[in-house]
């Protein structure tokens, strides 16, 4: 008797029920099989066991979840930074580039760096941000409806439309 446990409900090795059965009984079923006896719901009462090929078992688990690993579409955030007083074509470059990045379904943070003096004017980063919000209104939409605000930097969170 492993851990004072004198029955299990059993589970042969095609899934059929086999009933209540002692402990030393299910081994010596397990092992004229040639299987492992794997303790399925060790909670029940009595617990659960399945005759089973514990390695098969466990490979296929494995498997299992490569399956869901390669189904899950994993989000990036890609970082574009601006300045306050950008010029024109460098706003329609970056703005160029956010939008690739979200037709291609990746999420982007446009930050706006200050420096100096510029921290006395955020309504300048501010408007470049605005801006480039509504230029890029049909790919994708900020997540936040105000900018985040840290130290020297104001950032925003753009998603792709779906």
């Amino acid at each position: 008797m492993i851990r004072g446990i004198p029955e299990v409900r059993l589970i042969d090795a095609e899934g059929g029920q086999v009933g209540i059965v002692p402990l030393a009984q299910a081994q010596e079923m397990a092992r004229e099989k040639d299987l492992d006896l794997v303790e399925i719901s060790p909670t029940a009462n009595p617990p659960v066991c399945k005759v089973m090929d514990y390695g098969k078992y466990i490979f296929q688990q494995k498997k299992k979840q490569g399956e869901a690993k390669k189904k899950q579409k994993v989000i990036v955030v890609k970082e574009v930074q601006f300045r306050p007083r950008i010029d024109e074509h460098d706003f329609d470059f970056k703005k160029n580039n956010i939008v690739r990045f979200l037709e291609h379904g990746d999420k982007v943070k446009a930050i706006i760096r200050f420096r100096g003096r510029e921290m006395s004017h955020m309504e300048l980063g501010r408007a470049v941000l605005d801006r480039l919000l509504v230029e890029v209104k049909e790919f994708g939409a900020a997540e936040n409806a105000h900018p985040d605000v840290q130290g020297n930097r104001m950032a925003i969170v753009i998603a792709p439309n779906k």
